[in-house]
């Protein structure tokens, strides 16, 4: 049972979810990763999102570039959160397509969007959103932005002793 679901619609948008991965490693959240595609495979689609609950799954990722219905397909069969990447892909237009189809999602199917590409920013917000009842987790959390905090002083002395 992995606590993150990572969702790609198709193997070659793995190099950009693979960033989400490379987080979840880091901060030690279990997940899974799986290729499903709303258009090619609607019916995996349907059963993921509708055994995500019972398999343990509290917060989905799910990236797509083109026509990105993937993560709209997956909210529609679930009460889990589900966290839209949008990304450019070879057919994109210039990754605007999988923005909004991502962003613009009817009232009652909400699907949070992060930046073109922006798989580390869901693994994120997928970590923040477990971290609310996850003292250990929230932790290393805030341990993580302090670290970002960290960087931009040490840069700025950096640039103030050149």
């Amino acid at each position: 049972m992995a606590t993150i679901s990572i969702i790609m619609g198709s193997i070659s948008d793995y190099p950009v979810m693979e960033d989400a991965i490379k987080f979840l490693e880091e901060i030690g959240i279990d997940y899974d990763c799986r290729a499903l595609s709303a258009h090619r495979t609607p019916e995996l689609v349907m059963e993921f999102a509708t055994q995500a609950k019972s398999n343990g799954t509290k917060v989905i990722i799910a990236g797509a570039g083109g026509a990105a219905h993937l993560p709209g397909v997956i909210a529609a069969y679930t009460a889990i959160p589900v966290i839209g990447v949008p990304i450019k892909s070879s057919n994109s237009i210039d990754g605007w397509d999988s923005i909004l189809s991502i962003l613009q999602m009817p009232s009652g199917i909400p699907v949070a969007t992060v930046a073109l590409n922006g798989a580390k920013n869901a693994a994120i917000l997928a970590t923040e959103m477990i971290a609310i009842g996850d003292g250990n987790l929230y932790k290393k959390l805030e341990n993580f932005k302090e670290s970002l905090k960290q960087k931009v002083i040490d840069a700025n002395i950096k640039l103030q002793n050149k």
